[in-house]
């Protein structure tokens, strides 16, 4: 079930078939009853709702990212993105480098920093996010027409990089289409570059973006927030 190897060597794995359709269609009522406040892309912060929280310590779901974390996993963020004809988008070639803390300390590496509804961030260095993994598990299938993640395999191991280096890299690697099933997950390193078009379809792409560590503490005096 685990794809370490995949993960290591490239950023990120499938891994189909984790949730059962009625589970799947559960969760998606529980998600649409607590009329959640949303962002043109989703939601963030999605971990202070019992119902997103509970997903996030599924035995499952700990198995995979304890696995590549090669640790205890400890869920510290989640996030739903619900790309659907009313709310479509584009991600342009970036890495995931920003970070919910509890504080702001002035540590060498990481900023610069914001404020994201109440939640401090920063954008931290490669030795931090090297130690976390997102598993992003999927509502409903994600298919080539309807805007699915796009990724540069192997970029996850290129360290923080600059917004030129990154369209180098996109203009020089072929880019991999994340097409999961209902139910399925993928796996990925925050480190590798990826993307998203627009959906060309008439349909929902509900994704649920869960972060693991195995500590909270990443730096001395920086602790990650629970978002």
């Amino acid at each position: 079930m685990v794809c370490a190897n995949a993960v290591a060597e490239h950023g990120f794995a499938i891994i189909p078939n984790v949730f059962a359709d009625e589970e799947v269609k559960n969760l998606i009522e529980n998600l649409n009853r607590l009329n959640l406040v949303r962002t043109r892309a989703g939601l963030r912060h999605g971990l202070k709702h019992p119902e997103i929280a509970a997903l996030a310590q599924d035995p499952r779901l700990l198995h995979v990212a304890s696995k590549l974390l090669n640790d205890r996993a400890l869920p510290f963020r989640a996030t739903v993105f619900d790309k659907s004809p009313t709310a479509n988008w584009l991600v342009v070639w970036h890495q995931d480098t920003a970070l919910p803390l509890r504080k702001r300390r002035n540590v060498p590496g990481w900023g610069p920093w914001s404020v994201k509804e109440g939640v401090v961030y920063a954008h931290a260095p490669a030795c931090a996010l090297s130690k976390i993994v997102a598993l992003r598990v999927h509502l409903d299938d994600s298919t080539p027409h309807n805007g699915p993640l796009r990724v540069l395999p192997g970029t996850h191991m290129l360290g923080v990089l600059s917004d030129d280096e990154i369209h180098n890299l996109a203009n020089c690697i072929a880019p991999f289409d994340c097409v999961v099933r209902r139910g399925g997950i993928l796996a990925m390193r925050p480190l590798i570059v990826h993307s998203s078009s627009k959906s060309r379809v008439d349909a929902a792409r509900r994704v649920l973006h869960l972060e693991y560590t195995a500590s909270e503490f990443l730096a001395e005096g920086l602790e990650l927030a629970i978002a």
